[in-house]
């Protein structure tokens, strides 16, 4: 009897939820699956159940992001596939770091996945290092908003919760020049700063809509 391929796959998301729900959705569609929420738990695990694909979220919350993690298994382990799942669409939004993720792993974005055959679908094209277009990023009605590196920056630091003066901080530049930079920022992204909705919310929610890329 000829036995069946099983993929074995390392899930790493720190969200308690997705994690078991992810899990529970692979291993349902015959996949052998182990689950990390931080980037050292998965190290750990990758020692002994040498996977065939890493799935990682991006932000992992405090200590090293997932994009560390993607970039030391593509190092160490260059065989194994690497899938990133996240809520932006692109990494510097989602962990504040200029450093790319490898250009083998398959990204997906969250709300653009349509259901657990989005997912199933990366593994395989991970696995087989065949990526060659964006798997559930179908286009939408919207047309993306497009940002430059300093104005995702700027963008990450106001999603936590820094004021003009935190900002300001942050950069070592004036206040004034952090005022400057924001309203920019708000202006590319189309949010109308006299409105009367709270722009930065406003420009939060794009950002996590997946609706920003950086150019």
């Amino acid at each position: 009897m000829e036995m069946q391929f099983q993929e074995r796959v390392l899930v790493v998301e720190d969200d308690p939820f997705i994690r078991a729900l992810l899990g529970e959705l692979l291993a349902g569609a015959g996949m052998i699956v182990k689950t990390a929420h931080t980037v050292d738990a998965a190290l750990a695990i990758l020692n002994n159940f040498e996977p065939h694909v890493v799935v990682s979220d991006l932000d992992l919350g405090k200590g090293p992001s997932g994009v560390d993690l993607l970039n030391r298994v593509h190092t160490e382990r260059p065989w194994v596939g690497l899938v990133v799942l996240s809520s932006h669409a692109a990494p510097t939004l989602a962990v504040g770091s200029f450093a790319a993720v490898p250009e083998s792993a398959v990204y997906l974005v969250k709300n653009r996945l349509s259901s657990i055959a989005d997912v199933r679908q990366a593994i395989e094209v991970a696995i087989s290092h065949a990526h060659t277009e964006p798997i559930g990023s179908a286009p939408t009605d919207e047309p993306p908003i497009v940002l430059s590196q300093a104005q995702a920056e700027i963008l990450h630091l106001m999603a936590e919760g820094y004021s003009n003066a935190g900002i300001a901080k942050a950069r070592g530049t004036s206040k004034r020049a952090a005022e400057s930079l924001v309203q920019r920022t708000l202006a590319a992204m189309g949010i109308d700063s006299d409105s009367e909705f709270n722009s930065r919310v406003l420009a939060v929610r794009l950002w996590q809509e997946g609706r920003v890329v950086i150019r």
